[in-house]
This record gives structure tokens, C-alpha cells and sequence, in this order.
């Protein structure tokens, strides 16, 4: 073969040559293009891929590291992940044709309708990350799932509809660092994970029996939603066995089952236990007054500075702790305080007998919603992670969140203190949150959010980190764990924010793993977070509401520049590739352009990997306030703006294009 091309390019045919190489460009186009084939065959293989638009075969999907297909994602000229989230797309993922990709490592295809069985995931033995979560999934997962994939990471299966045990290949994975299961129907027992995995979330399935040792240390948080898992970090496990069945042959029948029972919800637990504590210690204490009586007929006139020997439900018990006031009374223990005045409206006997529905197992504490005897909606958030800072402390910091009032802020009702956990309780907001308006499922009956809304909300959003920042200037981080999950939206569409202010009273340790501010830059690069950390943070929030994609940082636990929110939007702008910067689902963009621009270019000077080089947050406040429609020569004039900031953003990183529409 070899001598018989010899000979062909030793003749002097023209004709020949041409022939012979048209047949090597060939093979070596073909080589070239067998990811953009696997690609576009994934694609046609998918149901409602119109957000897969740029998908073209006359164009490469990687230029070095940057992607010129939307949601794909590039590294030296290869395709080494598909973030394909919040798309609207369904069907059946193809694995066949991902298998054909070597260099492939992660797959994102949360907030979308895939649907049926999960797929041969063990094929794709090198990948390193896997998120599922948010779909339509069914079915047992088999026990050798993930054999062999001793390159996994992350592994996202929350919120399907997922069945049978837990696959026990997941415990031999030596890297597994992060998994979450919760929202689905998983039953019987949590495999013995070994390794040293950092997060797990098996929350709202029907899993039982004993949490194993090695996830003892885990928030309860991850937990809840399984009536009949018990063990540390819940309640201890009884151990019941049933009963022989009398026409059982002892010698022959199989052993009964031993069950391991726990039969009522973290929160039902918390406030028993306190009920209970709080009768015991109004028991003890007519006891004792009765038998002082006895001794001393006055003592039921006691001065104000023995109002700790009176009984809990006493006047003196329903007064309001003064604003100007200091120390918690010793008759507050045991209770819930209310820091706006209205002590009647309910208390801890009221949330007991209340219907409780889980609404969420966040990083930081569970979520429930608990409907109270007059019809009232109310949020319990319960914390673990506040048991190193000290009672007086803890009273002092709620005190000051009590006085917060402002139209963009959830107001914190009431709390709770006892060392081991402490309870905050707010109103519920129906319309839930910005991140579920974002990225959830979308319908004729529940459309995507307008331009307009979505301007209403970021301005609202900093209409109250601006009050934040006025009313709390001795704190470094004001809000500290701003995202649009604790967005919360009223009836109008008002933003109102949640989970404000709580660092100081955070443990260090989870304030680091899991606050938002400590996946900045600064605290990346230097160790620190700074005033200017909550501005990155909104930067980061305007970028999501624009793009409708989820933040990296919202799911890993430390910033990457790599695949950070607006590095991509900076990688997209340089390719002149604007309009696929902005949500395609957002309504109401026709005329607007100007002002989706302007925001663009808020948000990208928010993101500054270096602080210094950020605007204070009232500067950024104000130009969105002033943000109007722009005619053609102020958006050219914008676009240039963009553009200058792109340039700075990227001195390092080599020559920016122009930014065009």
C-alpha cells in the first residue's frame, strides 16, 4: 500500500495528486469532526432542542478554551463538558453517543425534562462531574450504577422521581465529595460511605433505619423528610422487632426484620422537646412558689427584681423586650421572642399543633412551612450551625435585626435560642423565590419572568442591600449569602430579601463551606471577604437574571475563574455572540435592549475579580435607578462602555473584540 502512494506521488499527474489530497483532508476533517457529529446527533436524539440553535456544523465548537455552541464547554480545543441547564429540554439522554467523547468529564442537565431511567452512567468512566437534578427521572437505579467510576466528584440527583435503594457503588467511589439525592422516593438504608465524602443530601425520600457513622457529623438538615431514619445526627434509634406470626415453624421460618422506627419530624421533635422542657419548668416553679408561700405569705408581691421567681405565665412574661434594653430576662428562656411587637399571635404550642411541610434542606439549616390554628402561613428555619456564639450574644444580633424595617426585606418575626439550635421564624411568601422563577419548570399558566419584572426585582434587590448597608455599617458583609434563592417575591413581583445579615452569628466553619460570600474572589485569592464582597454578589445575581443560567458558585465551594458566571459572559461577548448572552425565555425584551445592556454592563463591573477595581454599592444602586430605554447612538455609546470594561477584564487574557449586538 505504502509503495503504491509512493508511486502515485512520484507521478507527475496533477490530477492524481489532487485526488490523493482531497482522500488525506478528508480523513483528517473526519477526525476532526467526530465530536460535532456525536453532538448534533445528541441533539436531534432530544425533544424541544431549540435552545440548541448555534448547533451547526459549519462551525467548531471549541476555539481553544472558548465555546462557540452555547452550553458547551471548551479546554485547549476540546469539548470537556455540556452545561446544558434550564433549556427546556426532554427526552432521553442518548449515553451511546456521550461515550463517543473521551475527553468529556462533566454533564449538566439540571432544571430540564429528561425523563425515563438513568442512563449507563458507568460507560462514561472518566467523568468528573454529573448533575441531574431538577427532571423527570424514573425508576430503580441499578446497585453497579457507578462501578468503576473512580474519577467522580459531584453527583446531582435531587428532585426526581427516583425509586428502590440507594446504589451501594456510590460508597466505593474514592473521590465523591458532593452528593445530592433528596426530593425523590429512595428507600431502605444509606450505604456505609467511607471516604471522606464533604456534603451529602438525602432529605424527602423514605429511607430508614440507622444513619451510618461515617455521615454522623452531616446537619441534621440533609436528613429530614424520612420518617424512619433515625440515628445520629437525629434522634437515637428504638429498635422494635415484630412479633413471630403463631403458624411460623421456628426452626425453618426466617428471622423477623428488626425496625428501626422514628415516628415524627425533626421540627415536631424540636418543639416537643421545648414544650416539654417549658412545663417542666412551670411545674417546678409553682412548686417552689407554693411552698415559699407557705414560708412567706408576700412573696406573690414581689418587686420587679424578683420577677424571675414569678411563674412563666405571668404578666411579666408577655411583656415586649425593650428596644433599649440589654440582657435577655431569665423569663424569656424556654420561649419564642418576638421582635415586632405582636407577642398573641402565636407561640411554640401553636407551631406544634401546626401542619409542617418541609419546604427545603439549604446548606445552613431545613426550611419548613408551618400553617398555624388561625390559618397563618409561617417559615421555621431551623440552624445548628449557630451553637458557638453565646446566648447574650445571639439576643443582642436578633435585637438588631428586629429593628430592620424596610419594604425590600423579609422581616424575622420571631426566634428561638437554645445552644444546641436555634429557630427563626418569618411569614411565608407564596410566590416562593427568584431562583425558582428562574430556573424552574415554565408553562402557559406560569411563564418566565419579563423584562420588566426582572428590572423591578434587581432594583428592589438594591433598594434593600442599600438599606442593609446603611442600618448595619459595622459589619463587613451586611447580607453575606445574597443569591436568588433568598430572593423572595411577593404578589407584585417585590423583591424581598431573606437570610440577611446572619455571618456573625454563623460558625466559622459553615459560614466559609457554604455562605456565598466566601466563593468570592477575594476570599479565593487572599483569604479575606470585604465591604465589597456583597457588590460581587449582586454582580453575580444581575448576571443571572439576565442569562437565566445558574451561578458555578452557587454549586461548588470555592471560586473558579474558570467556569465562573461572568467569565462566560465575557467569553461570549468577545466572540460578538450578545444575543445569546441573554435568557431566551425572557418576555418582553422588544424595545429594551438599551437597558439589558446597561444592566450587563452593572453587573460585569460588579464582578471584578479585584475589589478595588468594583464601584461602591451606591454608585451601582444608582445606575440602575436611572437606567432608561436608550435610543440607537446611546446603545452604541453603551455597547462601547461593555466593551471597555470586557477590554480591562481581560488585559491579562490577551485582545478583546468589539462588542457589537
Amino acid at each position: 500500500m505504502g509503495t503504491h502512494i509512493a508511486r502515485l506521488v512520484r507521478t507527475p499527474n496533477p490530477s492524481l495528486l489532487l485526488v490523493l489530497l482531497s482522500l488525506l483532508q478528508l480523513a483528517f476533517v473526519s477526525l476532526g469532526d467526530t465530536d460535532i457529529e456525536n453532538l448534533l446527533t445528541f441533539k436531534d436524539s432530544l425533544s424541544n432542542p431549540s435552545s440548541l440553535r448555534n448547533w451547526n456544523a459549519s462551525i467548531s465548537p471549541c476555539n481553544g478554551d472558548i465555546a462557540n455552541w452555547i452550553g458547551v464547554l471548551c479546554l485547549k480545543n476540546k469539548i470537556w463538558g455540556l452545561q446544558l441547564e434550564s433549556m427546556g429540554l426532554g427526552g432521553l439522554v442518548n449515553i451511546e453517543i456521550l461515550d463517543a467523547m473521551p475527553t468529556l468529564r462533566i454533564i449538566s442537565l439540571m432544571n430540564n425534562n429528561f425523563e425515563g431511567k438513568i442512563p449507563e452512567i458507568k460507560k462514561l468512566g472518566e467523568l468528573k462531574a454529573l448533575y441531574l437534578s431538577n427532571n423527570r427521572f424514573t425508576g430503580d437505579i441499578p446497585d453497579n450504577a457507578f462501578e468503576g467510576m473512580r474519577s467522580l466528584k459531584n453527583l446531582f440527583l435531587a428532585n426526581n422521581a427516583f425509586t428502590g435503594k440507594i446504589p451501594s457503588s456510590l460508597a466505593t467511589l474514592p473521590r465523591l465529595l458532593v452528593l445530592k439525592m433528596e426530593g425523590n422516593q429512595f428507600v431502605g438504608r444509606i450505604p456505609d460511605f467511607k471516604q471522606n465524602v464533604k456534603v451529602v443530601n438525602f432529605a424527602n425520600n423514605e429511607l430508614e433505619g440507622p444513619i451510618p457513622s461515617s455521615l454522623s457529623n452531616m446537619s441534621a438538615s440533609m436528613f429530614s423528610g424520612n420518617k424512619n431514619l433515625c440515628g445520629p445526627p437525629l434522634e437515637k434509634c428504638s429498635l422494635i422487632s415484630p412479633p413471630p406470626s403463631p403458624s411460623a415453624v421456628p426452626s425453618a421460618s426466617p428471622q423477623p426484620p428488626l425496625i428501626y422506627k422514628k415516628t415524627i419530624s425533626a421540627l415536631q421533635i424540636a418543639l416537643i422537646v421545648i414544650s416539654i422542657l417549658l412545663l417542666l419548668a412551670i411545674i417546678a416553679t409553682v412548686i417552689f412558689v407554693l411552698s415559699k408561700r407557705k414560708q412567706n405569705p408576700g412573696l406573690l408581691n414581689a418587686t420587679d427584681d424578683d420577677s424571675s421567681m414569678l411563674p412563666p405565665n405571668s404578666n411579666d412574661q408577655e411583656k415586649k423586650i425593650s428596644d433599649s434594653g440589654g440582657m435577655m430576662k431569665r423569663s424569656d428562656y424556654g420561649k419564642l421572642i418576638f421582635l415586632k411587637g405582636e407577642i398573641d399571635r402565636f407561640d411554640l404550642h401553636d407551631l406544634l399543633r401546626a401542619s409542617a411541610e418541609v419546604l427545603g434542606s439549604g446548606n445552613l439549616g431545613a426550611s419548613y412551612k408551618a400553617v398555624i390554628m388561625n390559618g397563618e402561613a409561617l417559615v421555621v428555619k431551623r440552624y445548628k450551625q449557630m451553637n458557638n456564639v453565646g446566648r447574650e450574644e445571639f439576643h443582642e444580633h436578633m435585637r438588631r435585626l428586629g429593628r430592620l424595617d424596610h419594604e425590600n426585606l423579609l422581616p424575622v418575626e420571631a426566634y428561638y435560642y437554645r445552644k444546641e439550635e436555634k429557630l427563626l421564624v418569618c411569614n411565608f411568601m407564596e410566590d416562593g423565590s427568584l431562583a425558582s422563577h428562574l430556573h424552574g419548570n415554565h408553562s402557559v399558566d406560569k411563564p418566565s419572568l419579563d423584562w420588566r419584572s426582572r428590572l423591578k426585582i434587581i432594583k428592589g434587590v438594591g433598594r434593600g442591600l442599600t438599606y442593609l448597608y446603611n442600618e448595619l455599617p459595622s459589619l463587613v458583609v451586611p447580607h453575606g449569602h445574597l443569591k436568588s434563592s433568598n430572593v423572595l417575591l411577593n404578589d407584585n413581583f417585590e423583591p424581598l430579601l431573606c437570610d440577611y445579615a446572619l455571618r456573625p452569628v454563623i460558625n466559622q466553619e459553615q459560614a466559609h463551606m457554604y455562605m456565598t460570600a466566601y466563593r468570592s474572589p477575594e476570599h479565593s485569592i487572599n483569604g479575606r471577604i470585604s465591604r465589597k464582597t456583597d457588590v460581587w454578589c449582586l454582580g453575580i445575581l444581575i448576571l443571572e437574571i439576565l442569562t437565566g443560567k445558574i451561578p458555578e458558585n452557587y454549586l461548588t465551594s470555592s471560586y473558579d475563574r474558570n467556569t465562573n458566571l461572568a467569565t462566560w459572559v465575557n467569553e461570549i461577548a468577545k466572540d460578538k455572540r450578545t444575543s445569546e448572552i441573554f435568557d431566551v425565555e425572557m418576555r418582553g425584551t422588544k424595545n429594551s435592549k438599551g437597558e439589558m445592556i446597561c444592566l450587563l454592563k452593572i453587573g460585569l463591573s460588579c464582578c471584578e475579580d479585584d475589589p478595588d477595581a468594583r464601584p461602591e454599592l451606591k454608585e451601582v444602586v444608582q445606575e440602575i435607578e436611572e437606567m432608561k430605554d436608550r435610543d440607537e447612538h446611546e446603545l452604541s455609546s453603551t455597547i462601547g462602555e461593555v466593551n471597555a470594561i470586557m477590554s480591562s477584564r481581560n488585559a491579562r487574557d490577551g485582545a478583546f473584540s468589539s462588542f457589537n449586538r
